[in-house]
């Protein structure tokens, strides 16, 4: 795919023969390398089109937004892709990173795109046996197409756990996550709740937890 904010391209793959590479980005991944592209404040229809030769440019999620001066936003493709309509759900969240953050901590939120899956939360547990503390909630219960707040996490590596309301039984997990003090991330649910999910997140896998750094 690549991604649109109305005809002007914001996302695409180098090429170095000067003509447009049919390679986009891959299920999974993230544009730009996870980096944000600048665009003028304003009312845009923000789109995510087919990057190979067959359907060139074609379409499939679409979603119009307004833009304000200052703020960051994450477009998602989610849900499940209709091979019949050759559509797919979207959405567009914003990036509330803390504008003083304390350096000490790492800030986590999580991203809910799984069309088919009830609101959940996503729980950390800090791998190291030293700590005795309980799991962290990242945020509060996150429907389908919202975003939790970013939360102050401790530096450190997490087993991640996503849980419905009322319930202690594990949705969908992530082992072995590493947090950094300083940096930013977005924890995104992905994929058929209806698959049984992966406990790791590789770019072919069904349904899982992405792990994508904001800074």
């Amino acid at each position: 795919m690549n991604f649109y904010a109305n005809a002007a391209k914001i996302t695409a793959i180098t090429s170095g023969t000067g003509t447009e590479s049919t390679n986009g980005v891959n299920y999974g991944g993230v544009g730009n390398g996870g980096l944000y592209s600048a665009i003028a404040p304003g009312q845009y229809t923000l789109t995510g089109r087919i990057a190979a030769a067959v359907d060139k440019d074609l379409p499939i999620a679409t979603v119009s937004t307004t833009i304000a001066d200052g703020k960051y936003y994450s477009f998602y493709m989610s849900g499940i892709y209709n091979a019949g309509t050759k559509s797919v759900d979207a959405f567009v969240v914003e990036d509330p990173v803390p504008a003083q953050p304390d350096y000490a901590v790492a800030y986590v939120r999580f991203v809910h795109a799984i069309s088919n899956a009830n609101p959940m939360t996503l729980y950390a547990k800090n791998t190291d046996t030293t700590v005795t503390k309980d799991s962290i909630a990242v945020g509060g219960e996150v429907a389908y197409k919202a975003a939790g707040a970013f939360t102050p996490v401790p530096n450190g590596v997490y087993n991640l756990i996503t849980r419905y309301t009322g319930s202690n039984t594990s949705v969908i997990t992530r082992t072995g996550v590493s947090f950094v003090r300083g940096h930013v991330y977005t924890i995104g649910a992905r994929g058929d709740i209806t698959v049984t999910p992966t406990t790791t997140c590789p770019a072919t896998s069904t349904t899982c937890l992405d792990n994508t750094a904001n800074r």
